[in-house]
């Protein structure tokens, strides 16, 4: 992995941390999976959030709102 690309990954990493607490005061929490070559970003919603008829709208809403915002380069964040 270049350096680049380890930037953007510890960038996401910390902007996951940011969504965390939310996730887990819900009774959910968040992992990520991959970044893919097109800058789109994997993760897995686990807990609470796994299934939830919500999910989609957190992942949309939040997630992926803080993710671009503090990594603009970040296409779209997925949940595999």
């Amino acid at each position: 992995m270049d350096i680049e690309r380890q930037n953007i990954t510890q960038k996401v990493l910390e902007a996951l941390e940011v969504v965390r607490p939310y996730l887990k005061s819900d009774g959910g929490d968040i992992s990520f999976v991959e970044l893919t070559d097109d800058l789109r970003v994997k993760v897995k919603l686990t807990g609470a959030c796994d299934g939830c008829p919500m999910s989609i709208q957190t992942l949309r809403s939040g997630v992926e709102m803080v993710v671009k915002q503090r990594v603009p380069e970040i296409v779209e964040v997925i949940a595999v």
